[in-house]
């Protein structure tokens, strides 16, 4: 069988690989990105369930727009609103089956094969993947504690020239980063300076533990002269609601937001009617405030754990940033008295030792560091932290 050249550029998740690795009967996994489904809000999403059977049944199991289900869409620009996004209408984003759709749309829409794409290093694993389906040839900008590094996006901007721009500024998916304000605004500056486009991906930005992150860029757009011409926002609910109703959206300039639609008709027609008046019925009762408040308390305190444990159990032979918010520490091997330096080694071992984590050179696009790792502490409870890492620990110095 003779299948497309395209699929010549990618292969299959390392993360999902191993996941085929994790049935072994009392592990303690800290693979996965997922949302902990004990803290999904199901008696208020049953609620909405059955108010969006009641209000209008014939257009929640119908066929539907592709741009999404109107009251989604007004629900969605609220729901930015109060986030301090200025000027949002309903028609200015499509509802996406999840934020990953939307980077799938990014890609039909703009990635030619040998485009120049730049993207964080580390980024999303799912992003890598879609770009270069698309045939992008992928240009990675250094990420510290505050995020992506601008002066040398700045340079790698002047120097390739890219067809865009993807960050995931607000706790990033694996590195927990966070671009500072200033960062921010220099990213729109050098956006409208530059006609680049940037893409901003914000799955995270509402799991803040303590202090709410800076604004969005698209927040931000507004101080920015023209930014808003030159800038993507693909949002979800999937970390804050339900993965199972794979609601996203994506916020872009009419053009591509014409584009982005057309694609979308060629692969799903819509996104699920049912789940979106669902998710319509759950932002209009007005239950996700409380919903975040309860899920950031309780992912602070793991996230508190697991920061406490890798201290006091793997000292200095391992070195991170306590993230602030989201679900992930993003941490780097120091080979510190002689313990392991590589992450993908250290994975095998911890399997035997009953717990999971995913090795971090996946993550890069190019140029892997091979000593880092992404440790989830969102489904997995304080004292099985705790054991987790003296595992992890035995792991370690084996």
């Amino acid at each position: 069988m003779r299948f497309a050249d395209r699929l010549a550029n990618v292969e299959t998740s390392a993360i999902r690989e191993l996941f085929k690795l994790l049935g072994k009967p009392g592990i303690i996994s800290f693979a996965g990105g997922f949302p902990d489904a004990a803290l999904f809000d199901v008696e208020g999403i049953r609620e909405a369930t059955l108010a969006a059977l009641a209000a209008n049944p014939g257009a929640a199991l119908q066929y539907g727009a592709t741009e999404g289900f109107d009251p989604l869409r007004e629900q969605l620009a609220a729901f930015m609103a109060a986030k301090g996004v200025a000027e949002l209408s309903p028609t200015d984003l499509i509802v996406t089956t999840g934020s990953q759709q939307a980077l799938d749309l990014i890609g039909k829409t703009l990635i030619s094969p040998g485009d120049k794409v730049i993207v964080e290093g580390p980024t999303f694993l799912a992003t890598i993947q879609c770009f270069k389906l698309y045939g992008a040839e992928l240009i990675t900008v250094p990420v510290d504690g505050q995020g992506a590094d601008v002066d040398a996006l700045e340079r790698l901007v002047a120097e390739h020239r890219p067809k865009l721009v993807y960050l995931i500024p607000t706790f990033g998916n694996p590195s927990g980063a966070t671009l500072s304000l200033e960062r921010r605004r220099r990213v729109l500056e050098l956006a409208v300076r530059t006609n680049t486009l940037v893409v901003e991906d914000d799955p995270y930005g509402d799991l803040y533990f303590d202090q709410p992150p800076p604004p969005s860029l698209l927040a931000l757009s507004d101080q920015v002269p023209g930014s808003r011409a030159c800038l993507v926002h693909c949002g979800s609910l999937s970390k804050v609601l339900s993965p199972g109703l794979r609601i996203g959206w994506m916020v872009a300039p009419p053009a591509l937001l014409a584009k982005a639609t057309m694609c979308k008709q060629f692969s799903d027609a819509h996104t699920s009617t049912f789940a979106q008046a669902t998710a319509a019925q759950y932002l209009a009762a007005g239950r996700m405030p409380a919903t975040l408040q309860r899920v950031r308390g309780i992912y602070a305190r793991r996230a508190q754990a697991m920061v406490q444990a890798l201290r006091h159990t793997l000292g200095d032979a391992i070195d991170f940033v306590p993230p602030q918010g989201g679900l992930f520490v993003w941490a780097r091997l120091t080979g510190a008295g002689g313990a392991c330096h590589d992450g993908g080694v250290l994975a095998q071992r911890a399997i035997e030792r009953g717990v999971a984590f995913v090795p971090g050179a996946p993550f890069f696009a190019r140029d892997p560091d091979r000593a880092t790792l992404r440790l989830s502490f969102a489904t997995v409870d304080e004292d099985r932290i705790r054991e987790g890492v003296q595992r992890l620990g035995s792991a370690l110095r084996a």
